[in-house]
């Protein structure tokens, strides 16, 4: 991956996290550069996680078992984000969930979007 694949996704990842934000289910940002830190500090925290777990020999196989672990980890990876940053914040491990989920769900109808347009 290129750097400027990087900036993009960075910046896409930035967007989500503001929108989700608006819906005030339990993450909060506090405005663009908050979220595009959060956004670099979520993707290292999960490139780390998905490390270490790899080290030990536990992948997420496909399925609903493998949904719900790698939902429980973004949950973890929200957590974990939220105490490191000052403009980001998750209540509880509810609004992780919660706030995994509709990252995940706004991820998934942008990058559908923008399929349709090019």
């Amino acid at each position: 991956m290129d750097l400027i694949s990087v900036v993009v996704w960075l910046v896409g990842a930035a967007i989500v996290l503001l929108i989700v934000d608006r819906f005030n289910i339990g993450v909060k940002v506090g405005g663009f550069v908050n979220a595009l830190v959060a956004a670099v500090v979520i993707a290292i925290l999960a490139a780390v996680l998905l490390w270490i777990l790899g080290a030990l020999g536990i992948t997420f196989g496909g399925g609903i078992l493998g949904a719900i672990m790698l939902l429980i980890a973004a949950a973890v990876v929200l957590m974990f984000a939220g105490r490191l940053l000052k403009g980001f914040s998750v209540s509880g491990f509810s609004g992780a969930i919660i706030g995994a989920i509709a990252i995940a769900v706004v991820a998934y109808v942008l990058s559908w979007l923008v399929s349709l347009i090019m």
